[in-house]
């Protein structure tokens, strides 16, 4: 006998996460840290009201991401670890940003309907002031991405690095951390790379080369040990995905090792993993041809590179990392 369950299921998962959502736009978990607190003086603290904030931190609670006891609430294991901004783990940098992709979620039917895209999101044709605030909200996720990446490559032999589309060049600051020396450039579409300075220097990264190019046209002007990707094949049409791969390649010196990483990869069946699948129904709603293309796709855009040693992983948040290198 078929039930409803799978569809109850897929009903109840929507609330934990907008609830999870609040939490982090409140910075709960970062102002609890190690302690503890009341509804009243966390309530007092954030400048909302107390009863209402019961609500939440007791929501949070039932879903575990925090503890209650006695009327004071903490941070759960998860929380303390991967959501309270004051540590190196965190990754609840990204919540701005789940506002976008979950709005432009709800408009799929809205995209389908009148084919095109219902949140339409266009790098080429933003203007300075949307350019900057789309790069801030990118910014605090581009440092934990940086971060990862530097605990999977080995960065003991790259003395230039360039991140191609990357905002505001933050993963430069994370991928920096712990190797300040290495040499960084940021090419981006020249609207955000006018922007991105002013960004760069709010992170302490003032260093950082800003070049104004376009990837799917042309390399960078320099060569590099390390060229990083994420999330910018899966925003293009397939013949400027695979320049931007071709062209991401010139951008290495001989031996260099370029990096492609994005939610938006899916296998060659389409069927997974998850975060792939339903992120290409997200690209339905912002980009006219984004998408997310499989591993068989990426795999053959970058032998046609001269790419070789060519990898697919998962880094810890879920994204698709592939690597490729090109020989000396």
């Amino acid at each position: 006998m078929v039930d409803s369950e799978r569809i109850d299921k897929l009903i109840a998962a929507v609330p934990p996460a907008l609830a999870l959502r609040a939490g982090l736009d409140l910075d709960i978990f970062t102002r609890l840290g190690g302690g503890a607190a009341t509804a009243a003086s966390l309530g007092a603290a954030l400048d909302v009201a107390p009863d209402r904030l019961s609500r939440l931190l007791y929501a949070l609670a039932s879903i575990g991401l925090l503890e209650v006891e006695d009327g004071q609430f903490r941070n759960g294991a998860e929380a303390a670890a991967f959501l309270d901004a004051s540590e190196p783990t965190y990754r609840g940098g990204d919540h701005a940003l789940l506002r976008e992709l979950w709005g432009a979620d709800l408009l799929t039917a809205e995209s389908l309907r009148q084919n095109r895209p219902a949140a339409l999101h266009d790098f080429s044709e933003a203007g300075p002031e949307s350019a900057a605030a789309f790069s801030r909200l990118l910014a605090p996720g581009g440092v934990i991405f940086g971060r990862q990446l530097a605990q999977v490559l080995d960065l003991s032999a790259v003395g230039s690095v360039i991140d191609i589309g990357g905002g505001a060049g933050t993963i430069l600051v994370g991928l920096r951390e712990q190797r300040p020396q290495i040499a960084a450039t940021l090419m981006e579409l020249p609207t955000v790379a006018a922007v991105a300075p002013d960004i760069l220097s709010e992170y302490g990264a003032s260093d950082v080369v800003v070049e104004a190019g376009d990837i799917t046209v042309a390399p960078s002007i320099g060569r590099h040990d390390l060229a990083i990707l994420k999330a910018v094949v899966q925003v293009l049409p397939p013949e400027q995905a695979r320049s931007s791969i071709l062209n991401a390649a010139r951008c290495l010196a001989p031996g260099g090792e370029i990096a492609i990483a994005g939610w938006g990869v899916v296998d060659d069946d389409r069927l997974g993993p998850p975060e792939g699948v339903f992120l290409n129904l997200t690209f339905l709603n912002l980009y006219r041809h984004g998408e997310a293309y499989t591993e068989g796709q990426y795999r053959a855009w970058m032998t046609e590179a001269g790419l070789v040693d060519i990898s697919r992983s998962r880094l810890g948040d879920g994204t698709a990392l592939f690597r490729g290198r090109l020989p000396g």
